[in-house]
């Protein structure tokens, strides 16, 4: 009995002998792995490290990482680690590119797919509604065009002229007599960088104003203000584009506002599609002439131009050429009839937040609270294929648009057709 019980207390000092061997075997064999990578840590270090002075008080070392790690860590700041241990032959060891950044801005092609249900619906009605008798009888093109070719397309086939006193009818020379005298060519010289200054709530909070007042010119929409706004929108106002409705409804305060009275007004009415000035005259959209005459009794050396009826419906025809579905049959936007008058003054044309940045809004008006999508997207207006033919013509950068809600593009003198 005592020889079995010293035979079982031999067995398990044998085990325990056994386990804490193999312990300090497993201890050793990690401690010499560690030590070779290491004294290979040590070699790339003194090799690669210093020969493309790394500044190594950027790296946090610390016992839990390794060269690799740092390496890692340093790839984030875009660093390029070029392998110097065979300079004649060796180019890289490791190329580390800065990557794209992918602004999410605009998209050119753009459908009525993406407008909520309720404007679908309003796009639907103005269709059946057909107000301007509409009788589109042109093509769209069998592919789409590049940039060029719808550059040359505006250029070509949009006229940018202002009514002028003999196409109004003989039988109202009175009315007729307070049309300016000068083209509007000639009431300013030519123009290099003009600026185009939306009214969109997105530009509320921009900081663009010194960069908008750097320009020659600068267009301004309707009643949008400057005063308190300067810091976003800039002080300078060289054209102010009105519509007939600001003009003719007295809530706009047209005849007394001092917001009229700055810059050079243009001023444009709807028309029926493709009307000759006779036909637009006897039935305007707004009545605004008596109004017209009273302003420029009371400001007579206030230069105040009317943008000629068809001009309208030669950019509209353009829009739905190139748009793959049916586009509102109702006059383009101030906007866009601003954008291309400035084209047709200036060298070059930059427009803030037509295309929303990143800022954009539901808010319609910087110096208004009041939202609707509408104002962004389009409901009377075919506004939402106005900024993809904007968007399909940019000359800059989409980290620009993003940024500062800003398209560049060229003025008609500089295309080249």
């Amino acid at each position: 009995m005592v020889h079995i019980n010293s035979l079982k207390k031999c067995r398990y000092m044998l085990c325990a002998i056994f386990v804490l061997l193999t312990i300090c075997v497993w201890n050793e064999t990690r401690k010499s792995i560690h030590i070779s990578w290491n004294l290979e840590s040590m070699r790339i270090e003194k090799t690669v490290l210093p020969a493309i002075q790394w500044d190594r008080s950027q790296f946090s070392v610390t016992k839990n990482k390794d060269v690799t790690e740092i390496i890692q860590e340093r790839a984030k700041s875009n660093i390029f680690i070029t392998d110097v241990q065979n300079s004649k032959t060796s180019k890289t060891l490791l190329e580390l590119v800065k990557p794209e950044h992918n602004f999410k801005v605009w998209d050119k092609d753009s459908s009525s797919k993406t407008l909520i249900v309720r404007l679908q619906r309003v796009r639907q009605n103005y269709l059946k509604m057909n107000k301007y008798n509409v009788t589109f009888l042109g093509g769209k093109p069998s592919s789409k065009l590049h940039a060029g070719e719808l550059l040359c397309e505006l250029k070509n086939r949009v006229n940018m002229t202002m009514l002028k006193r003999a196409e109004i009818p003989s039988n109202d020379s009175e009315w007729k007599e307070y049309l300016p005298m000068k083209s509007l060519g000639e009431e300013v010289r030519q123009l290099g960088r003009c600026a185009v200054v939306s009214s969109a709530g997105s530009i509320k909070s921009s900081g663009l104003g010194s960069e908008i007042d750097s320009h020659d010119a600068v267009l301004r929409f309707n009643g949008a203000p400057t005063i308190g706004y300067h810091h976003d929108v800039g002080g300078k106002t060289t054209y102010r584009l009105i519509n007939s409705q600001l003009v003719t409804l007295e809530e706009h305060q047209f005849l007394t506002n001092s917001v009229y009275n700055s810059g050079i007004l243009v001023m444009w009415d709807p028309a029926p599609y493709h009307a000759e000035v006779s036909e637009w005259y006897r039935r305007p959209d707004y009545n605004f002439f008596d109004n017209y005459k009273t302003y420029r009794q009371k400001y007579p050396d206030q230069p105040f131009y009317i943008l000629h009826p068809q001009t309208q419906w030669q950019i509209w025809d353009i829009l739905q050429e190139n748009s793959p579905e049916d586009i509102q049959p109702n006059p383009p936007s101030s906007g866009l009839l601003g954008i291309l008058l400035m084209m047709d003054l200036c060298d070059e044309v930059n427009v803030y937040e037509f295309i929303p940045s990143k800022r954009k809004t539901d808010i319609c008006h910087y110096y208004q609270r009041f939202q609707d999508r509408a104002c962004v997207m389009g409901a009377y207006h075919p506004l939402l294929f106005e900024k993809n033919l904007v968007k399909k013509i940019n000359q800059g950068k989409d980290e620009h648009i993003y940024v500062k809600g800003r398209v560049t593009l060229p003025g008609f003198r500089k295309i080249q057709c």
